[in-house]
């Protein structure tokens, strides 16, 4: 177990350095079929969709900080809950936002691949 732990935290830095500026290395760790729930809109997002507005440039994110995360197992799936910082760009808006996630990543031969991801906006009450 320690050891798919250890996998899955270096596939979920990759995941966050590919967001930042790596667009090869996102396409590669997301299945073909992924499924994106936006952290601003809520809108679903296809992996398609994703890789072209960050190679256009449309979305950039500028910083990525992951605060937390655990990862439960089940048989070939893995199931990661989080928290992020983000800042970056949408088009000419920029965004500043504290997140939880949701990303379930599925064993496909034998690299694992985020076939979807939620994201929810943590907002401070005060």
């Amino acid at each position: 177990m320690q050891s798919n732990e250890s996998e899955l935290s270096r596939v979920e830095r990759r995941f966050f350095s590919a967001l930042i500026a790596r667009p090869a290395a996102l396409d590669e760790l997301l299945a073909d079929d992924c499924l994106l729930i936006d952290v601003l809109s809520g809108t679903e997002v296809t992996k398609a969709a994703l890789l072209r507005v960050i190679r256009s440039g449309e979305l950039r994110f500028d910083k990525i900080k992951q605060l937390d995360w655990r990862v439960r197992f089940y048989d070939a799936t893995a199931i990661v809950t989080g928290s992020t910082k983000l800042d970056g760009c949408f088009g000419d808006e920029s965004f500043a936002v504290s997140s939880r996630y949701t990303h379930v990543y599925a064993k496909l031969g034998d690299e694992w691949q985020l076939v979807s991801a939620q994201g929810t906006p943590i907002t401070n009450v005060t």
